[in-house]
């Protein structure tokens, strides 16, 4: 596994953690955030490499300043 797909999987987990807290389903968080649920499942699969506007849309969803979705540890 590459730096790559090694820093979108800790993403992922801390995505899927911080929406566990906020207790949303993923098809809860994509109806608030208006992304697709399929596409929002590939990101918290760490598929897909987001962009800064989906990270944004995301954080909007979840009510939180998009600084929290960069706050974790990764090597």
């Amino acid at each position: 596994m590459n730096n790559k797909e090694k820093l979108l999987l800790q993403f992922a987990s801390h995505l899927s953690k911080v929406r566990a807290q906020k207790q949303l389903s993923i098809r809860q968080l994509a109806a608030a955030s208006g992304l697709e649920y399929s596409q929002l499942q590939r990101i918290e699969k760490g598929k897909v490499n987001l962009s800064f506007t989906t990270l944004i849309t995301i954080a909007q969803g979840l009510e939180i300043h998009p600084k929290e979705l960069l706050d974790f540890e990764f090597d």
